[in-house]
């Protein structure tokens, strides 16, 4: 049998596409493989949002290229949003690379591989399933046992925030008939799932047949689904349904990542966010009045072009206010395909450097204090595995999304039931860590 080795650069979203990817290569006779070194397939599934990214997928693949001229069988393919957007020309800059293929071209990536095999030269294949959308299935090998899955439910994005590849690379809004995701998160239910997070590039935004509130409804209903998230929303969308079925639906968890990119309205609109300042501190109001103690988070970028410092004032000022739970914080860096490229790079990397310290430290320390005013509290706790920090520590997240690493009691540290991985235990919140809790464990309700 042959062996496939993934890398995966980005989002929530690639990683979702790098398990479609596995499954579709194993139905074509592969199974994993730990390492690069020990695979006949080397995929990388890519992403193209920050310049950092596509860089190291390029440094990545010059240090293939002894092992490919020591192996001339070795497949090497890329795909995800750096395929999409390069595609033959990713080619010629790699002249070791075997196949490109887009986000799209999952279902077809078997046939790309086999034509490799048989001495076709090097190909790309980057179609956008615009016309005649698909979906592809969740398809786990059998035994498989997280607890938590994603679920598509839309794909491509009709906004056109000027930072952004992704409509470029995942082309306009497509949506998943509402009976198809309803019928895959039973399947995966049924399978032992009991957490789904649902995907999409404005995930809110959906249409597939019912609103996106009504599809949180439908799922909810869903027999052995305990818990329900989704990702990414935009503060557009956020309307008061869906802020109603946070506050009745019970899988519907209290935690929202909400992206904001920035607290001045004039870097706002030359971000084309449509969404001012107010705008969104109407929707974070709507959100946490019918959800007292929700857990946010969001996405920010500094130094975009013409930020100005009283407009990352602004920003700061923004986190002081609403008091975030964490945030992804990212530099400004010009990409190929967006509007910003259009716009003078004229914040220096170095003010930017320093404006990214000074935000990611005011989030953390405004979240450490909230952790710390949290001590003491008793969470349900979805394991996920054996703890990052070693020995026979588990991990896993709250309703809210805070991650915990906790210590079974000594008489239960095996592969006891009540603490396997999908299990749900209660635990008692000690300690507060650099972005999470240490706890232990509660006693049953």
């Amino acid at each position: 049998m042959k062996r496939l080795h993934i890398e995966t650069f980005g989002c929530q979203m690639n990683a979702h596409d790098s398990e479609r990817v596995a499954e579709v290569m194993r139905r074509a006779g592969y199974e994993m493989a730990a390492t690069a070194d020990q695979a006949d397939l080397l995929i990388f599934n890519t992403c193209s949002i920050r310049e950092s990214a596509e860089n190291k997928l390029y440094s990545v693949l010059g240090r293939l290229r002894p092992l490919k001229e020591r192996r001339s069988d070795l497949i090497i393919a890329v795909g995800g949003c750096v395929g999409q957007q390069q595609g033959h020309r990713l080619l010629r800059r790699v002249p070791h690379l075997d196949v490109v293929f887009g986000p799209d071209d999952i279902p077809a990536l078997p046939d790309l591989v086999l034509r490799i095999q048989h001495g076709f030269p090097p190909i790309a294949r980057t179609e956008l399933d615009t016309d005649d959308p698909f979906f592809l299935p969740i398809d786990r090998a059998k035994g498989e046992a997280s607890p938590s899955a994603f679920v598509t439910i839309m794909k491509g994005c009709d906004e056109r925030c000027t930072f952004c590849i992704v409509p470029h690379v995942r082309g306009p809004e497509r949506y998943r008939a509402a009976a198809d995701v309803k019928n895959e998160v039973a399947r995966l239910c049924a399978g032992g799932v009991s957490e789904v997070v649902l995907l999409g590039q404005t995930v809110n935004s959906y249409d597939g047949g019912c609103t996106f509130a009504e599809l949180l409804a439908r799922l909810d209903r869903v027999e052995g689904l305990r818990r329900l998230r989704y990702t990414s929303p935009h503060p557009r969308h956020v309307d008061p349904a869906v802020a109603r079925a946070h506050a009745e639906l019970p899988s519907l968890c209290e935690h929202v990542h909400l992206p904001v990119q920035s607290g001045s309205d004039r870097v706002l609109r030359r971000m084309l966010r449509r969404h001012t300042r107010a705008e969104y501190l109407d929707r974070v109001r709507l959100l946490r009045d019918a959800c007292p103690g929700l857990g946010l988070t969001t996405d920010f970028i500094v130094g975009f072009p013409g930020e100005m410092p009283e407009d990352f004032e602004a920003t700061l000022s923004l986190v002081e206010e609403v008091r975030f739970d964490g945030a992804f914080s990212f530099k400004f860096s010009r990409r190929p395909g967006t509007a910003a490229l259009d716009l003078e790079d004229d914040v220096p990397e170095a003010e930017k450097d320093r404006r990214l310290a000074l935000l990611m430290a005011t989030v953390d320390g405004i979240a450490a204090r909230k952790r710390q005013d949290r001590l003491g509290e008793v969470h349900e706790v979805l394991i996920t595995g054996p703890s990052k920090l070693g020995g026979t520590q588990l991990t896993g997240r709250t309703r809210r999304n805070d991650a915990v690493n906790f210590h079974p009691p000594p008489d239960r540290a095996g592969d006891s039931r009540e603490c396997a991985v999908g299990a749900f235990v209660p635990v008692e919140l000690m300690r507060v860590t650099a972005h999470a809790f240490e706890g232990r464990l509660a006693a049953q309700a």
